[in-house]
């Protein structure tokens, strides 16, 4: 490759960014500041800054795609100016694909005319998603000054750095490609299957128990391993596997371009989640958001329903013949077992890793051959095990206890970092764990991946074989994944609650932890209950906590929306939802709509949103204007003073 357009560099000052789109080159490049001096790329740039949730719905192509890269990036970019700009590198800072599990960000870059990512880190999703996809990327800065010399750097040279299942796709043409070869037997395995066993964590043990270790097809294949370690690159046995409006439509055309209408392995083992769309037509929805998204929306869902019934999937959804609700609440209440690999087309994916199974989110390319084969690629991740301990006196919640984790130094700077395709895991136990329910629980293992972690998995505690016991008339203990005495951690932290404080993420990333206490001023005017992280039974339970008996402040509009319609019944049953009703909030339907922009609770001009949704990226909520991340007793709080607050200095109800 020879440098024959431009170099686009994503700093952190707008400014600088829309100079560089005027045509003006920086007066100097970041990556060649002083020693030691920072450099001044943005941190963190995400796959909704890289194509937003509304051109998601757009399509899948580049062609579609490629004009809205990086729109409003900033503020600054305007769609199109990539593209016809003539930019050919694209070069950001640490964190680079932060976010969503979305492979049309890849394709965007694609569609945009980028031929080659430098960045100082990249985030596992988005990385797969580029040796997956076929797009150059690196963090060797020096590439950049041979280009800008007039070099002609060899793109080949870069994949030979690649780990060696990432070189063997790479060379294979993409990962869809290598599984046609690897279905026809003609491909060797690149790793040992005689490992010497040693003592393993909660994740190596899932691992090695599912990592293929010989023969072909449904009768023929072996798995099992005697150990692995981080690092290690090995193809898994996936169990459940599940898809989404956003992601179906892409899956199942990857999947029939590269196998036809071969049948899917296991297809019970199959879900499609109507749960992304199904909000966008709730009457509180903004009129410009439902001209902008609606109709291509129902045209992707429409993919995802045709696809199911032509390869015989279970079908979520308002109508269909399984429960509507967010994928991933769903998945716990379900489909979940401990010991499990669980796979979807979604980074908030972790969120079944409460069950003492190993859950992590993949693109649209990795789905497609996990479809097929029943298998996943699995770069084996550092560990780093936190033990919780403590009393969180009825107040402290998982909310406050994982805001405070990722945003430390240690995950939101990657120090466990030592390579650019490491990967890494928290495996959570102690003590602390069994005052909270799975419902809670989950939150933890949620956001692993807001601090750029592969997933988060929860030692066998109470909490879970009470959970099983429950819902599904077994506790499990049999299935039950325990670390080993003597096992690898890459850090043990040891975290009593009493040192954590109820905390925030301040607007753009959830790792901008802030203690509540330091942001009592910022005043609040649309506040959300919803998502995968906020609307579980226990999330409502704890806004109505605060709620009984008190009234909105007449400045905040408040949107509660139940996870699954589990959680709706049974809110029904308790008089949750009646009381949210009686408040004055907005109702709707159980989905996936306003963490996303799909539904309602989208921020209207000049508003400040406090929400118990996961993830705060600039217009992630479908506009403008700054959100903030809380738990739910403290949204609820905020909803009657009107600015973000502590439940303890509320009035005492008389």
């Amino acid at each position: 490759m020879k440098l024959t357009g431009r170099i686009l560099t994503l700093t952190a000052d707008p400014a600088a960014l829309r100079a560089q789109l005027a045509g003006e080159p920086l007066p100097s490049a970041p990556w060649q500041g002083p020693e030691g001096a920072p450099p001044a790329l943005q941190y963190g740039v995400n796959t909704d800054a890289m194509i937003s949730g509304q051109a998601c719905t757009l399509g899948y192509t580049g062609e579609i795609l490629g004009p809205w890269f990086l729109e409003n990036f900033l503020e600054v970019v305007n769609k199109d100016e990539v593209r016809s700009g003539g930019f050919q590198v694209i070069v950001g800072g640490d964190a680079y694909g932060s976010g969503s599990s979305r492979e049309v960000a890849v394709v965007a870059h694609q569609g945009a005319g980028i031929q080659l990512v430098v960045a100082r880190s990249f985030q596992r999703i988005f990385q797969e998603n580029m040796v997956y996809g076929g797009m150059p990327f690196t963090t060797d800065f020096g590439v950049l000054d041979r280009l800008t010399a007039g070099e002609e750097v060899d793109l080949a040279g870069l994949v030979a750095e690649l780990p060696p299942f990432f070189r063997q796709v790479a060379e294979a043409g993409g990962l869809l490609h290598y599984g046609q070869r690897w279905i026809a037997g003609a491909l060797d395995p690149w790793y040992d299957t005689a490992t010497p066993a040693r003592p393993l964590n909660v994740v190596e043990k899932i691992v090695a128990a599912r990592a293929w270790a010989g023969g072909r097809g449904a009768e023929g294949a072996v798995f099992g391993l005697s150990s692995v370690a981080a690092g290690d690159q090995v193809l898994c046995q996936a169990a459940f596997r599940g898809m989404h409006e956003y992601t179906a439509g892409m899956c199942m055309s990857l999947y029939e371009q590269a196998f036809g209408k071969a049948p899917v392995h296991d297809p019970d083992q199959v879900a499609c989640f109507e749960d992304h769309f199904v909000l966008i037509d709730e009457p509180s929805v903004p009129a410009p958001v439902k001209r902008a998204r609606l109709e291509p929306a129902r045209q992707l869902a429409k993919e995802m329903v045709e696809a199911a019934e032509v390869h015989g999937l279970r079908l979520h959804g308002p109508g269909r013949p399984l429960q509507a609700g967010v994928c991933h609440r769903i998945v716990v209440e379900e489909y979940g077992r401990p010991g499990d690999i669980i796979i979807l087309t979604d980074s908030h994916t972790p969120t079944a890793g409460v069950l003492n199974a190993f859950a992590f989110g993949v693109g649209s390319t990795a789905m497609s051959f996990a479809l097929r084969t029943g298998l996943i690629p699995v770069t084996v991740p550092k560990v780093v095990r936190v033990l919780v301990s403590g009393d969180a006196q009825g107040l402290l919640s998982p909310k406050d206890l994982i805001l405070h984790l990722i945003g430390d130094p240690y995950f939101r700077e990657e120090q466990w970092r030592t390579s650019p395709t490491d990967t890494c895991v928290i495996q959570l136990g102690g003590p602390g764990l069994d005052q909270w329910n799975v419902d809670e629980l989950s939150v933890l293992t949620n956001m692993t991946v807001e601090g750029g972690l592969m997933t988060g998995v929860v030692e066998p505690c109470q909490p879970l074989c009470d959970f099983f016991a429950a819902r599904r008339g077994d506790p499990m203990e049999d299935r039950m994944v325990y670390p080993d005495p003597g096992a690898h951690y890459e850090r043990v932290i040891e975290i009593d609650l009493k040192d954590v404080p109820l905390t925030v993420a301040t607007p753009g990333d959830s790792r901008n932890r802030l203690p509540l206490s330091a942001a009592a001023e910022v005043p609040v005017h649309n506040v959300v209950i919803a998502s995968c992280t906020g609307g579980s039974l226990a999330d409502l339970r704890a806004a109505a906590a605060v709620l009984r008996g008190r009234s909105l402040h007449p400045g905040v509009r408040v949107t509660v929306t139940p996870s699954s319609a589990v959680v709706a019944a049974e809110a029904e049953a308790e008089g949750l939802l009646s009381l949210f009703r009686e408040a004055g909030a907005v109702l709707s339907p159980p989905g996936c709509g306003s963490c996303i922009g799909n539904g309602p609770g989208v921020p209207l001009p000049g508003e400040t949103t406090a929400s118990t949704t996961n993830r705060n990226f600039d217009r992630r909520m479908g506009a403008p204007g700054p959100v903030y991340l809380v738990s739910p007793a403290v949204a609820a709080a905020s909803a009657v003073t009107g600015r973000l607050t502590d439940p303890r200095q509320l009035a005492p109800l008389a």
